[in-house]
């Protein structure tokens, strides 16, 4: 067997990125830094950066998302490998593959910027996704304001984390992710309305997540919190997949 040589191969760079996910003021909303550096200087991105030698990628994803936005990976948040995204001009300073991750959680906090990120907020998901038609030919070293477009591929990478979070809400117990340990059949509506965009009738969808198995747990509490009557408290189940799915809306 002929020895293995590392120098017949280019070297290239690894990135994590991150879709981070929440709903406030009832709509679906992302987390995005300006950037403070070139390339894309002053345009806003999703939050990330390079895998350093001795870390793995979720140690990469959990300190980006620290020193950017001052956010920390909760034991209540969702996450997982969204996918990977290795275009050879996705970036314009080297060949860089870039391994995005999906983070979903209730309550975040306001972020603050840090590392190379000049500042930091949470987005209307609609806003960034009805501005971007694709960048990827654009470096933007100069300072580009609020540009309609996110940076590098982030576009691409948002778009796909969007829709990875609202299909899997159909299938599963995800979208209870979203929603603080205990919460009322109406906080979890207004999950579904901000991730798919469409309005559910009440009456409808609380037959149907309260008759599907393994979805809710009664806690035996109420809460006036909305307003109102006392509203039935619930958990979330032990379910991970969900017979029948919660189909979305034609819209």
């Amino acid at each position: 067997m002929p020895p293995y040589d590392p120098s017949a191969f280019p070297p290239f760079a690894v990135t994590v990125d991150l879709v981070v996910l929440t709903v406030r003021h009832h709509a679906l909303c992302t987390l995005v830094v300006r950037r403070g550096e070139p390339p894309y200087q002053g345009r806003w991105a999703l939050p990330g950066g390079f895998v350093r030698a001795d870390e793995d990628l979720g140690g990469a994803a959990a300190r980006e998302l620290a020193e950017e936005t001052g956010l920390r990976a909760r034991s209540g948040a969702h996450l997982e490998q969204l996918a990977t995204y290795g275009d050879p001009h996705r970036d314009p300073r080297m060949r860089v593959v870039s391994v995005a991750h999906l983070v979903l959680a209730p309550d975040l906090p306001a972020p603050r910027a840090g590392g190379d990120a000049r500042s930091a907020r949470w987005a209307p998901v609609g806003d960034l996704l009805d501005g971007n038609h694709g960048n990827h030919g654009d470096h933007g070293n100069r300072e580009t304001g609020d540009a309609g477009t996110l940076a590098f591929d982030h576009d691409r990478i948002l778009a796909d984390g969007v829709e990875r979070a609202r299909s899997k809400i159909e299938y599963s117990s995800l979208a209870t992710a979203f929603c603080p340990p205990e919460f009322t059949v109406g906080e979890l509506r207004r999950v579904y309305e901000a991730v798919w965009g469409v309005v559910l009738d009440p009456r409808n969808f609380h037959r149907k997540v309260t008759g599907t198995p393994g979805f809710l747990v009664p806690t035996g509490g109420t809460t006036t919190r909305q307003g109102g009557r006392p509203a039935q408290l619930f958990r979330a189940g032990g379910a991970a997949l969900l017979n029948p799915p919660m189909l979305r809306p034609e819209v």
